[in-house]
């Protein structure tokens, strides 16, 4: 189903969508996957939206994009600075700034925050995103932290040994605020990634996992 679904469509370019409700949160949870899907021929056209990155965060948001998506991210980057922790009571303004989004780009495929997860920010980005983008494939990601509120996905991504490194390089690399933090580490998410790639027996044992809720797949 994920390669019906995600690859380019008799040479059409693949309209993608990222979106995080802090400056780290896409390249954590779908950088590998992302990593993969931007050496498709012809390249996916991405859009990467981070909702809450003021200051030295908006600075990180911009360096990480630009190491997972090269030059596309001068094009591809939208950054706002939406109060962090508060997203529930800003509800009707980041419904507002989704719905311009919406306008201007339809995805083909979107990237975003689980459902279930316990952080009160990217609940509210999973929500809107199910309310705006009907027509996409949506596919939710999962962020290790201190709320232990992993699930159970169904979709899996494998990355290679490189992909994985890559990833984990960029992310200790452009977010230098974070390195503080006792879970913010290489063992975290190579480990996360390892652990997933073991369920899907994936062929170099790393991989991502999402949560998949409704897959149209074309005969």
């Amino acid at each position: 189903m994920l390669g019906l679904s995600l690859a380019s469509r008799r040479g059409q370019r693949l309209r993608i969508l990222c979106l995080g409700a802090h400056s780290d949160d896409i390249e954590i949870g779908c950088g590998a996957t992302i990593l993969q899907l931007a050496t498709q021929r012809p390249r996916p056209d991405f859009r990467w939206v981070v909702w809450s990155a003021a200051g030295t965060r908006g600075d990180e948001a911009g360096r990480g994009a630009r190491s997972f998506l090269g030059s596309a991210a001068a094009k591809a980057v939208r950054i706002h600075t939406f109060r962090d922790g508060y997203f529930p009571a800003q509800f009707a303004e980041i419904k507002d700034a989704f719905e311009n989004l919406a306008s201007e780009f339809e995805p083909d495929v979107v990237f975003t925050h689980a459902r279930d997860d316990r952080h009160q920010d990217h609940r509210v980005v999973s929500d809107l995103t199910w309310n705006t983008f009907r027509n996409a494939l949506i596919l939710e990601y999962e962020i290790p932290k201190w709320d232990g509120d992993f699930g159970r996905p169904n979709l899996y991504v494998p990355a290679s040994a490189a992909i994985a490194r890559r990833k984990v390089r960029a992310l200790l690399s452009a977010f230098g605020s974070q390195r503080s933090k006792d879970w913010f580490s290489a063992d975290t998410f190579l480990g996360l990634m390892r652990l997933r790639g073991m369920e899907c027996r994936a062929g170099a044992g790393n991989a991502e996992a999402f949560y998949a809720r409704k897959i149209t797949v074309p005969v």
